[in-house]
């Protein structure tokens, strides 16, 4: 009797790890969301909370609690804060693909390169003089030219010869930022406490006080770069390969390069408007999930929105129920997971390449 051996190929492999990490991303995000809609000062069980949602979308649910507060409590206050949160985090984990991709470099991030420092700048100076050009829309778009500027600044300075080099890279984030905190620096002093108050909120990164209103700003511009950044992982695959080969196989190089750019600023965008700088989720989130599930990037970008959502909810509910009576900064916790990991990183990466390159 002869036996078969059944092989898997790695294109297979990588599918199947695929849709593990989708699942388990997936049914985690859900059930962290259920928990934070039931955690704080007044407590509710999951499934009280599961039968508020169903209530609300026209399901009667036995599970549902009597009291008019419990619903004002998850519909109104914690859930456009979890739903808030799982926009920004989608958004910024995104924007770290799609800048790890253009760059060339696992160590970009929008954070570590000054583009959510400059988008905060741009918020801030909306607030501090008041400016109403755009209405309700003011805001997001002072901050998306911030952004867009820093990273135009950022990639400008940073190629040489072709490619992007890792000091020059980390050198000129650290530069955008420092100008970018210095700016907010001169924002705050002439601000009054109103705005003052917003600047250091922007600085600290959180989620308190978010309102269904913001949501509406913020989930159309996140869709639109998400949905970009699905229609050209593609050819960002094509990307990895050479600017060159890129060419050879009908990618618009310079084209692609500026549409990422801008859908970065988009994405950073939409998270800074309204919940601050929160740094390290567009550097954690890809490079694990590259590690896990390969480089080809629709995947990446599917299955970092979830992780990078997964990752704010998991913050924010800390961040609420960590200090009793207490709302810690996001921004803070993120910090000091994605600090030590991009210190990991770097030392990883010199080691690779045997040096600073």
């Amino acid at each position: 009797m002869t036996g078969e051996v059944v092989t898997t190929t790695p294109t297979a492999h990588r599918r199947r790890r695929f849709v593990i990490a989708v699942i388990a991303l997936a049914a985690a995000l859900v059930v962290t969301c259920v928990v934070s809609l039931g955690s704080g000062q007044y407590a509710l069980t999951p499934t009280e909370v599961i039968g508020i949602l169903l209530r609300e979308i026209g399901i009667a649910s036995p599970w549902a609690p009597a009291a008019d507060t419990a619903a004002g409590v998850v519909m109104d206050i914690r859930l456009p804060r979890i739903v808030l949160g799982v926009l920004v985090g989608a958004a910024l984990a995104v924007s770290g693909v799609l800048m790890q991709a253009i760059f060339g470099n696992p160590l970009a991030d929008a954070g570590v390169v000054g583009v959510s420092s400059g988008a905060a700048v741009g918020a801030a100076a909306s607030l501090t003089f008041g400016l109403t050009v755009f209405g309700l829309w003011t805001t997001p778009v002072l901050a998306f030219v911030g952004g867009l500027a820093a990273v135009f600044a950022v990639y400008g300075i940073s190629r040489s010869g072709g490619r992007t080099e890792v000091v020059t890279l980390l050198l000129t984030g650290i530069a955008i930022n420092a100008i970018c905190g210095a700016a907010l620096a001169l924002l705050t002093f002439l601000g009054t406490t109103s705005t003052r108050e917003q600047i250091v909120f922007w600085q600290l990164g959180s989620l308190n006080g978010a309102l269904w209103q913001n949501i509406t700003v913020v989930a159309p511009l996140v869709a639109v770069g998400l949905a970009v950044a699905v229609f050209v992982a593609r050819r960002l695959d094509l990307f990895a390969l050479g600017e060159r080969t890129a060419r050879h196989l009908g990618v618009r190089v310079e084209l692609l390069r500026v549409v990422v750019i801008v859908t970065v600023a988009l994405l950073v965008t939409a998270a800074v408007a309204f919940a601050g700088i929160i740094g390290f989720v567009g550097l954690v989130i890809p490079h694990l999930l590259r590690m896990t599930i390969g480089p080809a990037h629709l995947p990446l970008v599917v299955t970092s929105a979830l992780g990078g959502a997964l990752l704010i909810a998991v913050a924010d509910l800390i961040a609420r129920t960590a200090v009793p009576l207490a709302d810690m900064p996001i921004g803070m916790i993120t910090s000091l997971v994605g600090g030590p990991f991009f210190l990991w990183l770097l030392v990883r990466t010199r080691r690779r390449s045997g040096g600073w390159a």
